[in-house]
């Protein structure tokens, strides 16, 4: 098998033939949501974020394959490569360690040593290094190499000069770095100074060992640095590497050990070092980038799959201070009904009219749910809202959620087509009011990186970044799948295999034809062709249409697979749609899974996806899930006391703990150590964005806003 399938088999721990299957899936234009849900019987059930994982590794593995052959090739050309080079180039599993390889024989700038060299003091240099036993002293087998027109005046220069060619010769060598950068992450020591007070103050004078430096703080103080708020240096054991280099230097006996041991420090210090020193920041700046793109990622998921605040007309409310608070009113379905300003927050303070207006709302359109936006004056609307719902009485609630990204969208090419004759603000409160009702369907219209779940993201590498959280967006729309009559272009474009363009063709074929009746009309959009319509046909659904499994996940590649497993069953698609096949999981298992599916002409895997579709068909996962905390009254850190449990939703998850929104203003802490009473190595471990959680409050500083809370002494007395 091909090394690197092996080797990603390794890694995965997963059956070669998996990965090979999925290497080769990949390479056919499969998407990868299409990959984890219709093709489970080629890669044993994997799931999507394992076979992104494996796409990435693929892509990574391969990159260094083209880098070994570049190499290869390059170093063939100057007629330098010798079977024991070709075979490190083939042994090395990174790519510092293919540059390491190569280094000596890079082009190079114009160096001391390549000066020297054109001086002619090669022969000097491997004088220096190779004799052994007595010998003349330095400086006479130098007079021998001054040279007046070469610019070799003395025999100091000339010695100097041949100190300079094995100073590059021993920072070169392929072996003493790879030692070397070995030692400097065992030993090495990040050290940061500064003045800052603020956001930087515990960097002022800080220093932690390299391999125990946690990507947050790596992130931290290199936009410090940045920023000109810090110095950052880093340390190492000097005097291992230099007993290091002077053991792949001098040998035993040399006659000019002293001219050698000078040369290991000029190596070290001028060459070596300070490249070493690049590389290994540069290490930990994409080890942390990776880490943050990761816990990016784990937010955004259960963010966007927050389960949907169904069947509420809902009221959105993006507060504001001198310009009013803008509401817009959606019905169920999330259209916008009717919008509206008030000033309950100062410098106006016009409660009572604003009241009357928020009354007036709530009687005509029958409003039952309300969310605020947690951005500027949100505190104050809060407890606007609070005591007017007191008032109002009947079933209103509200909820404070994240307007993070909905100035983008309101101000967006996409917020100005879907409301021309609505001015920013406007757009945001009905963006607000969408994201309670459905997370999904809203925030698919927000760069992602926009949405604010994640920890220095405008310092990550942008492309990475987008390539990272636009397949985490693609894995949740295919999962939960979109009604193909209702949803927008945005959301139809995050489907797998669905392009912006192929998006646009099939809203103007709704425009044109009218709602679609079946899956296979698909076929009929310009631009989308059998590939795109086996990769996203499963995805789109038809509530409404003609044929029970348009409304299911059931691939139509499947559907004969699903007709016969009803009849082996002894049931109808009637029966289906009407919910009458309750017993389909324990008459599969008399028929026999291997046997059922075998009949069917599937494998197990997809045999029981199509049995779980059929027992509800058209379900939405997300209704499973925990629903959201909607409140009626508002707390103020003045209630919070020590000791007090109280519900929460978790916000944001960091590398130190997760935010946890109790109702006050400011989201509370659960440091790390207070998630569990087990050993967790990373927050995600424990919990994750969305989660309902009690905690139990373990202090509140009102000076600076900041709430402690536990998770692992709540319950406890």
């Amino acid at each position: 098998m091909d090394t690197i399938l092996h080797l990603l088999a390794q890694e995965l721990r997963q059956p070669e033939k998996y990965v090979e299957n999925v290497a080769k899936l990949l390479d056919e234009g499969n998407t990868v949501p299409f990959i984890a849900r219709y093709r489970k019987e080629m890669h044993g059930s994997m799931d999507d974020q394992t076979i992104r994982q494996l796409a990435d590794r693929l892509a990574y593995l391969r990159g260094l394959d083209a880098r070994r052959t570049e190499v290869r090739e390059a170093i063939a050309a100057q007629g330098k490569l010798t079977d024991a080079l070709s075979a490190a180039i083939d042994c090395a599993g990174t790519l510092a360690e293919i540059d390491d390889l190569y280094r000596p024989y890079r082009p190079k700038r114009r160096t001391r040593a390549s000066v020297a060299r054109e001086k002619g003091l090669e022969p000097l240099a491997q004088l220096l290094r190779n004799t052994r036993g007595n010998a003349v002293p330095a400086a006479r087998a130098a007079e021998a190499f001054v040279s007046a027109g070469k610019g070799v005046d003395t025999a100091d220069d000339a010695l100097a000069g041949a100190r300079d060619i094995l100073a590059e010769e021993l920072s070169d060598d392929a072996e003493v770095r790879k030692r070397l950068r070995g030692l400097l992450m065992r030993t090495g020591v990040l050290k940061t100074a500064g003045t800052d007070e603020g956001v930087y103050a515990m960097y002022r004078d800080f220093s932690e060992p390299v391999k125990h430096m946690q990507s947050h703080r790596v992130l931290a103080v290199n936009r410090g640095e940045k920023e000109g708020k810090l110095k950052v240096t880093l340390t190492g054991d000097s005097a291992e590497a230099q007993a290091l280099l002077r053991r792949a230097l001098i040998h035993p006996g040399s006659a000019y050990a002293d001219e050698l041991r000078a040369v290991c420090e000029d190596s070290y210090s001028r060459l070596i070092f300070p490249s070493l020193e690049r590389e290994i920041r540069n290490d930990l700046t994409e080890a942390a980038n990776e880490q943050a793109i990761h816990t990016f990622a784990l937010n955004l998921r259960p963010l966007l799959m927050q389960p949907p605040v169904k069947g509420r007309v809902t009221l959105g409310f993006d507060p504001a201070y001198r310009t009013g608070c803008k509401l817009a009113v959606v019905d169920e379905t999330g259209k916008v009904l009717e919008t509206a300003v008030i000033y309950p927050t100062p410098p106006h303070k016009k409660t009572a009219e604003s009241k009357k207006v928020l009354h007036r709302l709530c009687k005509t359109h029958g409003i039952t749910a309300i969310a605020i936006g947690n951005g500027t004056a949100s505190r104050e609307s809060e407890i606007f809202i609070a005591d007017f719902i007191r008032e109002y009485g009947g079933d209103v609630q509200y909820m404070v959620v994240s307007e993070a990204g909905a100035s983008v969208y309101s101000a967006s090419r996409l917020g100005a087509e879907e409301f021309p004759d609505f001015d920013v603000s406007l757009r945001s409160a009905v963006s607000i009011a969408r994201r309670l009702q459905d997370p999904l369907a809203e925030l698919v219209k927000i760069d992602p990186k926009a949405i604010g779940v994640g920890q220095y993201q405008h310092d990550m590498p942008q492309a990475r970044l987008s390539q990272a959280l636009d397949g985490v967006v693609e894995d949740c729309v295919s999962s939960v799948g979109v009604d193909i009559n209702t949803a927008s272009p945005s959301l139809l474009a995050r489907v797998a295999g669905v392009s912006k363009t192929v998006s646009k063709n099939i809203l103007a074929y709704r425009e044109q034809n009218g709602r679609f009746s079946s899956r296979r009309q698909l076929l009929k959009v310009k631009g989308l062709g059998p590939k795109a319509y086996e990769q996203c046909a499963g995805f789109l659904r038809v509530p409404d249409g003609d044929v029970l499994l348009d409304r299911t996940a059931v691939h139509p590649e499947s559907y004969a697979a699903a007709e016969t497993l009803l009849m082996l069953a002894g049931y109808t698609a009637a029966d289906a749609a009407a919910g009458k096949v309750a017993d389909l999981l324990p008459r599969i298992a008399q028929l026999g899974k291997e046997d059922a599916a075998k009949r069917c002409g599937v494998g197990v895997p997809t045999l029981m996806d199509i049995a779980q579709e059929l027992l509800r068909p058209g379900r939405d996962m997300r209704d499973d899930l925990p629903r959201p905390v909607l409140r009626s009254d508002v707390l103020s850190l003045e209630d919070l006391k020590d000791g007090m449990e109280l519900a929460g939703t978790v916000r944001n998850v960091t590398d130190f703990g997760a935010f946890v929104d109790i109702g006050v203003h400011q989201d509370g802490l659960v440091h790390i150590s207070e998630l569990s009473s087990r050993f967790v190595k990373h927050p995600s471990e424990a919990v994750k964005v969305g989660d309902v959680v009690t905690v139990r409050v373990l202090g509140v500083n009102r000076k600076t806003g900041r709430i402690a809370l536990s998770m692992k002494q709540a319950g406890t007395r």
